[in-house]
């Protein structure tokens, strides 16, 4: 069976196909995890928040700061303004 992803509505013929399924899928070749590993799970590991190039203005001084913590200032302004964002979110 071939999968294929698309925004088409289904046809009544792939309904039908649906329809005579019947019982549970064959999940035998998929070994079931322990508790001990559900434990150790972490959600969002692979998850990467899609960037935009923005042109902002940024006062000298808070600028110069930033720049003096060293590489990565872009991403401590990200990281400040995600911290701040968070916190008025969770305050609601």
């Amino acid at each position: 069976m071939k999968i294929v992803l698309t925004d088409r509505p289904l046809t009544d013929a792939q309904i039908a196909q649906l329809d005579a399924l019947s019982g549970e899928p064959d999940t035998s070749e998929f070994p079931e995890l322990s508790d001990a590993k559900w434990a150790a799970a972490r959600r969002g590991v692979f998850y990467r928040p899609r960037k935009e190039a923005i042109s902002l203005r940024i006062d000298m001084d808070v600028l110069d700061w930033l720049r003096r913590q060293g590489p990565g200032y872009q991403t401590e302004i990200n990281r400040i303004l995600r911290e701040r964002m968070q916190a008025e979110l969770a305050a609601r």
